[in-house]
């Protein structure tokens, strides 16, 4: 039995080992047709790469670059997007996100939100949970250490009794932060629109459609029916697009 499981464990290493050294070539490769000026060659191995999902923003980045040089604006918003959800701080996507919707026809821009709305959104952002996690659990034992000092430590009785309340409420006014920041992560919807004109419907397959909806607008899915989602617009406008017409974040 430990000889089976050793040689399933060093088969394992060896599978890990060879897509470490694939996806080391296929970056390589991928940066010389870039820097060749031979984008979709560039493309090709960059989307080898993501085939394996790694949680990297560069190669994301990179990816985005590629499309708008091919001029595949849908495909390069949505990588810019990825490489955003992975790190919201990412500068030069965030740039080059800016430089790409410029390019949008009838581009729907979002409102801009009220400052406590955009600063909820920060505090809450989904890259924010494990940062909430850690500060909740250091004021509950916080609250259990004050407990136990003002219980059994001859000096205990000099804390403020109020202290291990007053920890407590902070413990669960981060664990707030941390499942809001959670969910936000768990439950995100945010899909790209790759068609150009995509027909928004106002029913399922009914009527004509409402608005035609430009390649690379984002947008958010609500729910799914069959072949269809209905989606959410910047400007807050909804109806149903066809899933095949969008690609999820």
């Amino acid at each position: 039995m430990n000889k089976i499981i050793g040689i399933s464990a060093l088969f394992l290493l060896m599978t890990l080992c060879s897509y470490a050294v694939d996806n080391n070539s296929h970056w390589k490769k991928a940066t010389s047709f870039y820097l060749q000026k031979q984008y979709d060659s560039a493309a090709k191995y960059f989307e080898l790469v993501a085939a394996s999902k790694p949680h990297n923003a560069e190669l994301y980045y990179n990816l985005g670059n590629v499309y708008y040089r091919l001029n595949r604006i849908a495909l390069a918003v949505l990588n810019y997007e990825r490489a955003l959800r992975i790190n919201p701080s990412y500068s030069d996507a965030q740039d080059n996100l800016a430089i790409t919707h410029a390019r949008i026809n009838n581009h729907t821009l979002p409102p801009d939100d009220i400052f406590f709305v955009s600063w909820w959104k920060s505090i809450t952002a989904h890259t924010n949970a494990s940062m909430w996690a850690i500060i909740a659990l250091f004021f509950f034992f916080l609250s259990i250490i004050v407990l136990w000092v003002r219980k059994y430590a001859t000096w205990g009785n000099k804390l403020p009794i109020q202290l291990p309340g007053i920890s407590g409420f902070i413990c669960v006014v981060f664990l707030i932060f941390c499942y809001k920041s959670s969910r936000n992560y768990t439950h995100f919807n945010g899909a790209i629109v790759m068609e150009n004109d995509a027909p928004l419907m106002n029913e399922l397959q009914k009527g004509k459609p409402i608005a035609l909806i430009p390649e690379g607008t984002s947008v958010t899915v609500l729910r799914q029916n069959g072949n269809w989602v209905e989606v959410s617009l910047p400007d807050s406008r909804s109806g149903w697009v066809l899933l095949s017409q969008i690609e999820k974040i």
